[in-house]
């Protein structure tokens, strides 16, 4: 894949029932073997790897895996499913997607067309200096999103979400301007929350049942339900968006996520 990474969210339920059955001794080593595998940082792990603590009934164990190649993401899968603790690891969700820069991220020819339609006349310095700024943000803005690096922050929220198809608010049949000018009002509400919330978009349409899965990791739990209470009232998600189940965790290394569940 040339224009960004396969992505793999994975969420497993603690079987305590499997995990009764294991002596002392198989599970000190199946958890050794399970930090081992998990370390991001080992020789041929995939290039991204993040482990968190899930709140709520749903799941326990949150596994996020990033790589150009989507064997060695799945070589993760299956080295977990055949370990020690695997029989103890029920899965319960995964989500399948890629990542990618999206068609309503404005080209600088889009961005300049957008400036003069706000009153900036083009032949003056201030309109040179907004779009160089712009170009340079657009750089790094597309790199963060096809190879992202993961905030140092200690919340991550990973739900699935549709652009829904109703007769009466079908958004595929909307033409792309009209698009692009709900998502434009989208972006600058989430804009509001820099510094506090970070987001990334993965793509999923062929890929999953649903067409995006969206990550967001936040400084504490209260910024992710301000972020996507104050974006719903945006009109690309009231009227366009549907949303799968939401799983809200807390990012731990491997050995203190398991130490955390009991493992």
């Amino acid at each position: 894949m040339n224009d960004g990474w396969h992505c793999l969210h994975l969420y497993y339920r603690v079987c305590p029932s499997a995990l009764g059955k294991l002596s002392a001794s198989e599970r000190g080593a199946g958890k050794e073997e399970l930090v081992r595998l998990l370390d991001s940082n080992r020789e041929g792990a995939p290039t991204r790897v993040q482990t968190s603590v899930v709140s709520g009934h749903k799941a326990d164990l949150g596994v996020l895996l990033m790589d150009p190649d989507p064997l060695k993401i799945d070589t993760i899968r299956q080295s977990i499913r055949s370990s020690t603790l695997g029989a103890a690891l029920v899965p319960v969700y995964s989500f399948v997607s890629i990542t990618e820069v999206s068609e309503y991220v404005p080209t600088l020819e889009q961005y300049a067309e957008r400036l003069v339609g706000e009153g900036n006349a083009r032949d003056t310095p201030a309109f040179a200096a907004k779009l160089k700024a712009y170009e340079e943000r657009e750089v790094m803005m597309r790199k963060q999103r096809l190879f992202p690096d993961f905030p140092s922050w200690p919340v991550v929220c990973f739900y699935p979400m549709n652009k829904i198809r109703h007769p009466h608010a079908n958004w595929y049949t909307q033409p792309y301007s009209r698009r692009m000018e709900m998502m434009t009002e989208h972006g600058k509400s989430g804009m509001k929350f820099g510094g506090k919330v970070s987001q990334l978009i993965t793509a999923s349409t062929g890929l999953d049942d649903w067409e995006w899965g969206v990550t967001l990791w936040a400084r504490e739990p209260a910024f992710i339900k301000e972020i996507v209470y104050t974006m719903r009232f945006d009109e690309a998600s009231a009227k366009y968006a549907e949303f799968g189940p939401f799983y809200m965790s807390y990012i731990l290394p491997p050995a203190d996520a398991l130490k955390h569940l009991q493992v």
